[in-house]
């Protein structure tokens, strides 16, 4: 993944847990690692791990947020390495996204929302299929035989590390042209609407961009 380190990236840091002085600082000065998309000036950006509890509570918020502001919504993935679950699911995750974008959104949402089903891989799997079936897409034996999703996943979750991510989800609210600065605290609706909106209007008048889920592609 082509990534450059360039001045000036608005960052605020929401987390559903605390997290430490060491983490802020480093969110902060790796801010530039979290650009929004090409042709956006202000987007949410999210590292989530489908296994976590407050990740479900908070996705539908988050893509609710992002369309009522119009600006999109960047998954990154952070499957915590005590979750038996997690990372093959984001890499089932990833396989959807290479059908659509639409596809793979759609899958993260209903694996969150159907957490509580999910004890164990053989659930994973089952869920898998199902949601598979029912947008009329035959699922592969092997999701990923050359384990290139799993390279893609992994690429998110050291990502997150370098910049400081402890807990999930932690939401980032990036904008471009503006000094870094991050801050901590539990994920409030009314704070992150107020914080989007402080930076479109530093940012100027908004570019046209859909504000559905966007996955950072990493190659």
């Amino acid at each position: 993944m082509g990534v450059r380190l360039t001045a000036g990236v608005l960052v605020c840091v929401f987390a559903a847990a605390a997290v430490s002085a060491a983490a802020v600082s480093a969110a902060a000065s790796f801010a530039s690692l979290l650009p929004p998309p090409a042709g956006a000036k202000v987007a949410i950006v999210v590292f989530q791990d489908l296994e976590w509890p407050d990740c479900a509570t908070a996705y539908p918020l988050l893509v609710e947020t992002a369309r009522a502001h119009n600006v999109p919504l960047v998954v990154h993935d952070f499957p915590l390495p005590r979750h038996s679950w997690s990372f093959q699911a984001a890499v089932n995750a990833r396989f959807f996204d290479q059908q659509s974008q639409k596809l793979g959104d759609e899958f993260r949402g209903y694996i969150l929302q159907n957490q509580k089903q999910i004890v164990d891989q053989a659930a994973l799997q089952r869920l898998t299929e199902e949601f598979a079936s029912e947008n009329k897409l035959e699922l592969p034996i092997v999701v990923d035989p050359e384990g290139k999703l799993a390279n893609m996943v992994t690429a998110d979750f050291r990502l997150g590390q370098r910049i400081g991510v402890e807990h999930t989800p932690t939401v980032f609210v990036v904008s471009v042209g503006r000094p870094a600065y991050s801050f901590v605290e539990t994920i409030d609706r009314q704070k992150l609407d107020r914080v989007i909106q402080e930076m479109q209007k530093k940012a100027g008048p908004p570019v046209a961009v859909k504000a559905a889920a966007r996955k950072k592609k990493h190659s």
